[in-house]
């Protein structure tokens, strides 16, 4: 546990509640700010800005183009890709300029995150308002957010290659796990400062199981989510509940070996996709009704029926979501919602594990 009072004079334990909250929010801020970041990565997805910066300059690339030779040497860079001459081969300098602000103000919040989080954790550390046993975890969590951003650019590397018009599904799904990796961790070490001490819940450990089921699923399920994007998937089918007319799509396992499906046939990753968020909206919604059940509901604490609340509001709001994105074609506002509020029911699924950490058989 990173911080327990309970040994403290009074005095100095409501110090270190004080020290603790502003540790809290600090780290609930940086995990708000990489939601953000998922949310630009998929407006930059949806129109293509992704491959509009052709250099990873960590440093001198927080500098936009000044001049209109800077901006005619950066067009020219992305006139030698194979997304200009296959996709956008009228393209001038002004449609240029229009993705490139999109993809730009990405790369500057990424590291606008780093300096968030790495110049509080320097002054929290000399102050003493984090433990030290406590300082390892957070260090090795600002070099995830570097390799973060080295994966961002690996990922964008694989849209330069010959006839490719946008960036690898696979490169694209490592640079989303890892953004979800960090804001979970980040999310849920703010949860352990801000509530250190497990809340003991006798006979609920099954609700806790339940909690973990649902936030395992949920990962899967954006994950899939991942693949659905990078290959275009949501385009292929835009209809709802069946698929060409079908529950099960004809196609599924056509290609060899049959697990290439699961990630490249468009078919079988638009159906898992879909499988998945039904057997994950089942189980929360299945969570909540059995938090809520009269035998336990006055017996779980009030932080974790809000985190029930959130998750079922999350869930539901996500599955239609969904179905809106299908059937739309895949719509700018309603696939970016789409995917800003998948990281919402993570977060609320996360929560509501946390507050269930001290439940026992």
């Amino acid at each position: 546990m990173p911080f327990d009072d309970r040994t403290f004079p009074n005095r100095e334990a409501a110090a270190m509640r004080r020290r603790r909250r502003f540790v809290a929010y600090w780290l609930f801020a940086v995990a708000f700010m990489i939601w953000g970041m998922v949310v630009l990565g998929g407006a930059t997805r949806l129109t293509g800005s992704g491959l509009s910066i052709m250099e990873w300059a960590p440093l001198s690339g927080i500098i936009p183009p000044l001049t209109e030779a800077a901006w005619n040497h950066l067009f020219a860079l992305y006139r030698q890709i194979p997304q200009y001459s296959l996709l956008h081969p009228d393209m001038t300098l002004s449609g240029f300029q229009g993705i490139f602000w999109l993809e730009y103000l990405h790369r500057v919040w990424g590291r606008l995150i780093g300096v968030v989080f790495l110049v509080p954790l320097v002054w929290f550390a000399l102050t003493g308002a984090i433990p030290r046993r406590m300082i390892p975890r957070l260090v090795l969590l600002f070099a995830l957010g570097g390799l973060q951003g080295a994966a961002g650019w690996f990922m964008v590397k694989s849209g330069f290659f010959p006839d490719s018009t946008a960036v690898s599904p696979y490169r694209l799904v490592v640079h989303l796990s890892l953004a979800l990796i960090l804001f979970a961790a980040i999310l849920w070490t703010g949860f352990s400062t801000l509530s250190p001490v497990p809340i003991s819940i006798p006979g609920a450990a099954w609700l806790k199981r339940l909690a973990l089921a649902c936030t395992g699923l949920v990962a899967c399920t954006i994950v899939a989510g991942g693949f659905t994007a990078g290959l275009h998937a949501g385009l292929v089918y835009e209809t709802f509940p069946l698929m060409d007319g079908r529950l099960i799509p004809a196609g599924y396992a056509d290609l060899h070996p049959f697990l290439r499906n699961l990630t490249e046939n468009v078919t079988a990753v638009q159906f898992d996709h879909r499988l998945l968020a039904t057997i994950t909206a089942i189980t929360a919604l299945a969570t909540v009704l059995a938090g809520f059940h009269d035998s336990w509901r006055d017996r779980i604490p009030g932080p974790a029926r809000a985190a029930l609340v959130m998750m079922g509001a999350a869930v539901l709001t996500q599955y239609l979501l969904g179905v809106l994105t299908l059937i739309s074609g895949v719509a700018f506002p309603i696939a970016v919602a789409h995917q800003a509020n998948a990281v919402v029911l993570l977060a609320s699924a996360l929560a509501l594990t946390h507050t269930l950490r001290g439940a026992k058989p």
